[in-house]
């Protein structure tokens, strides 16, 4: 059943544009974002931003790769095929999610890794030693994000209907507006904002823009918190809905 759910990520069309647009997105812009910041002056606090900052941008990719996971299913008529020889659905889910997972973390990790560096070489004098936990935590994040995408398009059932929300909300609603003093409250415990602590995304203590009230690994937690929700959202519309 997992081998079936490899086969059907390996052909979907979209699916090498989609790995080798998070790759190149990242690390490129890894790479420019870490030379802008080389001759900023005092900008040695800001190193690790620039190292981690390209994956508010390079998930986007991932985010869609997560809906056409199993938008595709609805859209080319394949999930009646699928349901059929795996009439229970809960088998059928979760050896989608055991497909997913791991080709999406192994692809995270050499991103994430690659992108690390890439920032180094633009950051030149300015560069920081390796963060291990930032790489840790920037990886998992990626995973998370996509299996989120993922249970949001399994409750929806349409590519369109669930990059419609997931787009606005990744990045105008935390990334804009979470700019917002006011608006902040709600968007800092948005599923991408929550992991941004870990990836050095937010300022230092004391930093009223941009700090946040929990720590590195809690807003990870936070994260995995609403990935788990929207995949039991979408087990539960899979389960009651006809196809």
């Amino acid at each position: 059943m997992i081998r079936a759910e490899l086969t059907k990520i390996r052909t979907l069309r979209s699916t090498f544009w989609v790995f080798l647009a998070t790759f190149a997105l990242c690390v490129g812009l890894g790479f420019l974002i870490g030379l802008s910041f080389r001759n900023i002056a005092d900008a040695g606090a800001d190193s690790l931003f620039a190292s981690f900052y390209a994956v508010t941008l390079g998930q986007i990719a991932l985010v869609v790769f997560g809906v056409f996971v199993i938008s595709s299913e609805y859209s080319s008529g394949t999930i009646h095929a699928s349901l059929a020889a795996t009439p229970r659905r809960g088998r059928f889910f979760l050896a989608k999610l055991a497909a997913t997972t791991p080709v999406v973390l192994v692809l995270s990790l050499v991103t994430i890794v690659s992108m690390f560096f890439a920032a180094r070489a633009g950051l030149g004098p300015r560069a920081v030693p390796f963060d291990a936990r930032g790489v840790a935590g920037a990886t998992v994040y990626l995973t998370l994000i996509c299996l989120f995408a993922t249970g949001v398009a399994t409750m929806l059932r349409s590519a369109a209907g669930s990059l419609a929300i997931l787009l606005p909300l990744l990045f105008l609603g935390s990334q804009g507006l979470g700019n917002i003093p006011k608006v902040k409250t709600i968007t800092q415990y948005l599923p991408d904002q929550t992991a941004w602590v870990i990836m050095h995304l937010t300022g230092p203590p004391g930093s009223a823009q941009f700090e946040r009230p929990y720590g590195p690994w809690t807003g990870l937690a936070l994260t995995a918190l609403w990935t788990l929700a929207a995949l039991l959202g979408g087990y539960a519309v899979l389960r009651k809905r006809d196809v």
